[in-house]
């Protein structure tokens, strides 16, 4: 099921899941910080995170008022790009699930999605090369087949 909603009305969700973020973006070279130098083409952008932990789903709910006020400090890899003026968060697709599959779902939209990476976003803690995709076009199908191919109902809020 896919809702539009006001940015400022994102639900409660506790149970544990995967998510993805999708921001829209133009093309970015950042000049501080880690990604320092790295060339973020303009389209959009995925990353592929996890929310197994005691709040569960609430971890989502903190990335999108962080994309919407910017008024924390960074604590993830995603909080630069939701914390940046040149990223707009689009969309989020979720689905909830108790076990580790973050890094099969990223091998998935990898391989679905063949754009570029950044070698290392988000995947300090695994072997994978990326969570973090990029797209030339609006990926929300290709999410929402990878999650439907990987047995996961697909729950999603866009912003746009």
């Amino acid at each position: 099921m896919y809702d539009r909603q006001v940015r400022g009305s994102f639900p409660d969700i506790s149970e544990k899941g995967v998510y993805c973020l999708v921001f829209k973006n133009e093309d970015h070279i950042p000049d501080t910080g880690r990604f320092e130098g790295i060339r973020f083409r303009h389209g959009y952008h995925v990353y592929v995170g996890s929310a197994l932990g005691s709040g569960g789903l609430k971890r989502l709910k903190r990335h999108v008022l962080l994309s919407l006020m910017k008024d924390k400090r960074p604590r993830w890899h995603v909080d630069h790009l939701s914390l940046s003026s040149r990223f707009d968060l689009v969309c989020v697709v979720y689905a909830v699930v108790d076990e580790p599959i973050e890094c099969k779902l990223s091998g998935k939209l990898n391989e679905a999605l063949s754009g570029d990476i950044i070698r290392g976003f988000g995947s300090s803690d695994c072997k994978c090369p990326s969570h973090l995709f990029h797209s030339d076009g609006c990926p929300l199908y290709v999410i929402k087949d990878v999650f439907i191919r990987s047995g996961l109902g697909p729950n999603g809020i866009c912003f746009e």
